[in-house]
């Protein structure tokens, strides 16, 4: 853990978790809560977009899998400590995703199953709450369905 207290561990732990059940569960403002305003989702490895700003980055994932069934899961957090209110974190994930009938159609793919990692940065507020400051989603394989009519 790299002199990472438990407490501050076990807090960033929290927060994924509220990361990836708000997602799922499509809790829009409980999921904005754990980023921080300047936030940056940054989707390009996968294929996707960078987006900037808390209010963007919850329209941008909203517009994407707002209708979709998702389940997404984390696992086995690395943590660096950069200072005492910044911690780097690699989580291996995997996820799954469903599109509803016109999404699939636009997208020409009816579900994903992905594998790979998030590649974070927490930042603890004034709060003393830990966010996500910087999240990089990166895929190592993909399986696709494709859409069929």
């Amino acid at each position: 853990m790299s002199n990472i207290s438990f407490e501050d561990y076990s807090a960033i732990c929290t927060t994924k978790a509220r990361y990836c059940r708000h997602l799922d569960e499509k809790n829009w403002e409980a999921y904005g809560d754990v980023f921080t305003e300047d936030a940056v989702l940054d989707t390009r490895p996968s294929g996707g977009p960078e987006i900037t700003g808390r209010n963007e980055l919850v329209q941008g994932v909203r517009a994407s899998i707002g209708d979709a069934i998702t389940v997404h899961q984390v696992h086995l957090p690395e943590m660096t400590r950069i200072d005492d209110n910044t911690i780097d974190v690699v989580w291996g994930m995997f996820d799954r995703v469903i599109w509803g009938e016109s999404k699939a159609r636009e997208l020409g793919r009816k579900a994903l199953t992905g594998y790979g990692h998030y590649r974070e940065q927490y930042r603890r507020g004034a709060d003393g709450q830990w966010r996500i400051a910087r999240t990089q989603l990166t895929r190592l394989h993909i399986d696709f369905e494709p859409f069929t009519e």
